[in-house]
């Protein structure tokens, strides 16, 4: 295996921070590399979604695509014990190995002899397994093993920091909105306190008034007043400057 080959590898499994990146290309990619380096037959990947629930998420073939879903569903075999225990699980031999009777008859079934699993993990975190085929029985040479979680750590590392990145994003939208929300309730007490001869202060007191008696969202309120598509010409409730908004009406049952 030329060593340039292999770093090019390790920089195309590091690259998820493109402004294209594609999620579900990247992991059929990495179970491609996984096979074209380490001679095996087929590869599978299963992640989780959060929740503590594996998906299979990519394989190098359709064998191997069916032997995972298989495992999912059947809910046993070396793939799920790897990420449950966050540890490498080997089986040179599935004919003589008896911990997954379901699993091995379907693996002998789509022609596979051997299975290595390795965790998609950083540090404590577990979220997913990298799965290695081969249609005759034997250990996957160590080097090649070594290789292979190598190449996992790299596209874990990159999927955590994408997650990173997503969520950041997430909060940052959040607060963008939160900050739109913020410009259009100034402008709504602005029209209130002009409208029924309040002060500032006591425009937002009967804005807020407004939108908690009728269950409303306080800046769909507001955006309604500044749009002039909502009207609010009377007090709901006595206005008293200094003293905050009272709680919503309850009916009675």
């Amino acid at each position: 295996m030329a060593q340039t080959q292999l770093t090019d590898v390790f920089v195309e499994m590091a690259d998820t921070l493109t402004a294209d990146f594609d999620l579900i290309e990247f992991l059929h990619t990495l179970t491609e590399r996984c096979v074209e380096f380490l001679d095996i037959a087929a590869a599978g990947l299963l992640l989780t979604d959060g929740q503590g629930t594996l998906r299979l998420m990519a394989a190098s073939s359709e064998r191997s695509r069916l032997l995972e879903l298989f495992q999912l569903q059947a809910d046993q075999g070396p793939c799920l014990d790897c990420f449950r225990t966050g540890q490498p699980v080997s089986v040179a031999d599935l004919a003589g190995d008896g911990r997954w009777p379901r699993f091995t008859v379907a693996a002998g079934e789509a022609g596979f002899a051997a299975v290595h699993a390795i965790p998609m993990r950083l540090r404590v975190e577990v979220i997913g397994a990298l799965n290695f085929f081969d249609v005759q029985p034997g250990p996957l040479d160590p080097e090649k093993l070594r290789i292979g979680q190598a190449l996992a750590d790299v596209a874990t590392i990159g999927l955590i920091q994408q997650r990173v990145i997503r969520d950041r994003d997430v909060l940052t939208e959040q607060l963008q909105t939160a900050l739109n929300s913020r410009v259009l309730i100034e402008q709504a007490k602005g029209v209130l306190a002009e409208r029924l001869g309040l002060d500032v202060a006591d425009a937002f007191t009967v804005l807020r008034a407004t939108a908690r008696n009728g269950n409303r969202n306080l800046s769909d309120l507001a955006r309604g007043l500044v749009e002039g598509t909502e009207q609010i010409t009377t007090t709901p409730v006595k206005v008293v400057p200094g003293r905050p908004t009272p709680p919503p009406r309850r009916s009675r049952r």
